[in-house]
């Protein structure tokens, strides 16, 4: 961040101050770039926000990752003009001009992120529509109160995994693996289908050696499961996307389920630790949480407002060479929304927020977010349910020690730790009983039908910087262990 210009005002198109934005993605790139993918930034990307606004106006350039350069919008106004510009920009990355000359590889630790895939994340125009309507149709027939249940029934099994001990890492063993618990119910799979779900997930959570392997083999269950729904359909939300007037054909079945998984995990994770760092740190929280009044819906929209768990995506590409706030934009050079420095612009600061919802969080237009309300429903559900279990529970470091994973897009937590009084297990009914008895589906034809659980939210593991620390790891197979014992009956 040393190398950008002085600041002062916002200089005219064409001076040296636009080249990255300009060349972004380009051979030679920018020396002028702030880079998005360290550990500085992740300390304090707010801080790196007001600099690139002060710097650079409301469109800086940026670094994703080493030689992969990119414009970041940190106007609210210009970032919701943009998301909801069709004209100008698209959403498919296929004319990416870094990829096109050879700049960008698919190796590349962003590419996951950035690059193409037959999913309605990267779809335009038709495509798009037809691929969105048969994952909103099918996510709208997901009943809000069976999901609740299942939630909830999901995170007393988890918090039984560790109420004895008095101690967890709340990312580890709570929010990185409720939304997979919900995924695995919420797309139909077998309950037995669970643990290994869970550890597959774990491992391309880690993007450690065996990421890949897990990768192919996340495919093949996924595969299977289209395979099974096909012979015979239930109320599920893969059985509803095989059922969809669209007609989708396996291949775009897999690419949809693999986007919701994507975006059920580590965005779901970050969205839960982030709001429960929040209400275990934030004096404002304190009170009410003591008083058994938790205001988790007002430390969700704060977190949505400060931290989102996505900070910076929405990615969009020039259809062609343009001039946006005063810089030129070159057709096919990624433009990135930050929805965390749009959100906290100046105009928009507020300790007045609650309710408001207008925050960029859910990204905007076309491509907005199609899984809002069961994001929010696993979220809140998932805090509650922690918090009354542990109603003492407090961080086990103070809050300015916690890190963040680095990384240009998300606001994660690289962990959670806290502490509680020791308590018994809350039940001894095995898990796999207890999920046959709640939430059963309606059967009826067109009906708002399920047992939800599963989603978690994260790209995939290839976006995450680093391994966890073998402490992680020996509680993550604690838990596993744990949860296979519970879905076996034992």
């Amino acid at each position: 961040m040393t190398n950008s210009p002085a600041a002062g005002p916002v200089p005219p198109p064409g001076c040296p101050a636009h080249a990255a934005p300009t060349e972004a993605g380009g051979a030679t790139g920018s020396r002028a770039a702030v880079p998005m993918y360290g550990q500085e930034f992740a300390d304090d990307p707010h801080g790196a926000y007001a600099r690139m606004r002060a710097t650079f106006g409301p469109i800086a350039p940026v670094e994703l990752s080493p030689g992969v350069y990119a414009s970041l919008v940190t106007s609210y106004q210009l970032g919701l003009e943009i998301l909801r510009d069709t004209e100008r920009f698209a959403k498919d990355p296929r004319g990416w001009r870094a990829v096109q000359d050879g700049t960008v590889g698919p190796d590349n630790p962003v590419a996951p992120m950035l690059m193409y895939r037959p999913n309605a994340l990267f779809s335009d125009g038709e495509a798009h529509a037809r691929l969105r309507g048969a994952i909103t149709d099918s996510l709208d027939r997901v009943d809000p109160h069976a999901l609740s249940e299942y939630v909830e029934r999901s995170a007393e099994t988890l918090i039984d995994a560790f109420a004895s001990r008095g101690r967890a890492d709340l990312i580890t063993e709570y929010a990185s693996v409720l939304p997979l618990l919900v995924f695995n119910q919420l797309f139909g799979a077998r309950p037995a289908d669970g643990p290994k779900l869970v550890e597959t997930m774990m491992k391309l959570f880690d993007s450690g050696e065996d990421a890949a392997a897990a990768n192919d083999e996340l495919l093949r269950w996924i595969s299977g499961l289209v395979a099974e729904k096909r012979e015979q359909l239930a109320a599920d939300v893969t059985s509803w996307l095989i059922a969809h007037p669209s007609q989708l054909a396996d291949e775009e079945l897999m690419q949809q389920i693999i986007l919701l998984m994507a975006a059920g995990t580590d965005p779901q994770q970050n969205l839960i630790a982030n709001a429960l760092r929040l209400l275990l740190s934030d004096d404002r929280f304190a009170g009410e949480l003591s008083g058994g009044s938790m205001p988790v819906e007002d430390a969700l929209d704060e977190v949505l407002w400060n931290d989102p768990p996505m900070a910076n995506y929405g990615t969009r590409f020039p259809r062609y060479d343009c001039e946006v706030a005063g810089v030129r934009l070159r057709k096919g050079d990624p433009v990135l929304i930050s929805y965390a420095a749009a959100n906290h612009e100046a105009a928009l600061a507020s300790d007045r927020r609650t309710g408001n919802r207008a925050h960029l969080a859910w990204s905007a237009g076309a491509h907005r977010c199609p899984a809002e309300r069961p994001a929010r429903v696993i979220a809140s559900v998932a805090i509650e349910r922690l918090l009354d279990r542990l109603p003492d529970m407090e961080l086990a470091v103070p809050v300015e020690r916690l890190t963040w994973r680095t990384g240009p897009f998300h606001r994660a937590l690289a962990a959670l730790p806290v502490r509680f009084p020791a308590q018994a297990a809350a039940r001894a009914e095995p898990f796999a009983a207890s999920v046959s008895k709640s939430a059963p589906f309606d059967e009826s034809p067109g009906g708002s039908q399920w047992n939800p659980v599963p989603s978690s939210s994260t790209p995939p593991a290839e976006t995450l910087s680093e391994r966890q620390p073998e402490s992680q790891q020996a509680a993550r197979r604690r838990l596993l262990s744990f949860l296979t014992a519970w879905w076996r009956g034992q």
